[in-house]
């Protein structure tokens, strides 16, 4: 690389790494983004470490919305059965994601949890 475009030097290193503007602030409950981890669609309005495409799945009967993927967190809502999930995280027996498009955001049990075709 040339050193007039090296990323290297502060004038090119500014333009190529600067932010465009301020990052979205956490809407509570309803947008999918942590610290680690945001839905694809925040790309570009977002600054986290990784962005996640959505994996699909149908809700079973009984499934519940929690705030951390634990069986002692807080309940955010029942969920409705046969609604979709989109799952942006895995971890152990927790998913964390949105309730269909825009909905609630947190974490559900994954064998609460359909996958879709």
């Amino acid at each position: 690389m040339p050193l007039e475009l090296s990323p290297t030097r502060p004038d090119v290193a500014e333009r190529l790494l600067a932010l465009s503007g301020p990052s979205l602030a956490a809407e509570p409950g309803h947008l999918p983004v942590r610290g680690d981890l945001a839905h694809i669609k925040l790309a570009g309005r977002c600054f986290v470490p990784h962005y996640a495409v959505p994996m699909p799945h149908r809700i079973k009967q009984g499934a519940e919305l929690r705030t951390h993927g634990r069986a002692d967190a807080e309940v955010i809502a029942q969920l409705p059965a046969g609604a979709l999930f989109e799952v942006l995280d895995i971890a152990g027996a927790w998913t964390w994601g949105q309730l269909e498009d825009d909905g609630l955001v947190g974490y559900v049990a994954q064998n609460l949890l359909e996958p879709l075709a």
